[in-house]
């Protein structure tokens, strides 16, 4: 793939062969509904909370993905993953060299991600960075889980308050790297974890963590946001707005 001005250019690459057509109705009207964005090269799903993107046992996003082709051949395949509670944008590949494309996105670190979540306490401050390296850690009694670890693999996490009150805290996060668990351990290292997350301190219910927006940096790029879930929105309509904090820095790549 060219790289044009950091952006990959499919479409000079491998140009459409055919216009774009939508195939039938073998989409169920419930999945057609949580289609965020569709074209010929890259579909975004509003992946529901509660559904594994790759399970060993039970149901899992590969049994949708044939009601996802829209007249291709193949099945699109996801680019990335997200944990089986949390709900929110997940990008796929319709064809071999967007997945390749998005892969090499993900891998280089190139993807804008943004999370939002909810926090148990009133968070200090509005807005910071959490740079924390991560190891997994197992156990026969307690299974595994991640921890912050100074040896472990290098994570950093931007975020900043949307809206507060005085049991729990509304805050957007940006993950800068994509280690598994990332948020969760981030947000418990703050000693405020992540609502409904039992795994790092955040007590029983469903997890409260959102992948809201999505930015794929290909030309032309695309973006989708997902909306907020049932299971979050009793708990952010409850949360006061926060002043705006100073924008994000992104370093350069």
């Amino acid at each position: 793939m060219r790289a044009r001005g950091g952006d990959v250019d499919m479409a000079r690459e491998h140009p459409p062969r055919r216009p774009f057509r939508q195939a039938g109705n073998d989409c169920p009207p419930w999945l057609a509904a949580r289609i965020l964005h569709l074209d010929e090269e890259v579909l975004v799903i509003d992946k529901p909370a509660g559904l594994p993107v790759s399970a060993r046992t039970g149901p899992d996003l590969a049994a949708l993905l044939p009601a996802l082709r829209f007249g291709k051949r193949r099945d699109p395949q996801p680019a990335h993953r997200l944990d089986t509670d949390t709900a929110g944008c997940l990008a796929l590949g319709r064809t071999a060299p967007a997945l390749a494309a998005l892969n090499r996105l993900f891998a280089e670190r190139r993807v804008e991600k943004v999370y939002w979540a909810v926090l148990r306490g009133a968070l200090p401050g509005d807005a910071g960075e959490i740079d924390a390296p991560l190891s997994k850690v197992s156990t026969a009694r307690a299974g595994w889980r991640m921890r912050v670890d100074p040896a472990g693999d290098p994570a950093r996490t931007l975020w900043r308050v949307l809206g507060r009150n005085a049991g729990a805290t509304l805050v957007e996060f940006r993950p800068e790297t994509g280690r598994t668990h990332q948020l969760r351990v981030h947000a418990a290292h703050l000693g405020h974890p992540i609502l409904g997350d039992a795994m790092y301190g955040g007590g029983a219910g469903g997890l409260q963590l959102l992948a809201q927006r999505i930015t794929l940096p290909l030309l032309p790029a695309r973006q989708a946001e997902a909306p907020v879930p049932a299971h979050m929105q009793a708990a952010i309509s409850g949360l006061a707005a926060a002043p705006p904090p100073p924008p994000h820095r992104h370093p350069a790549r």
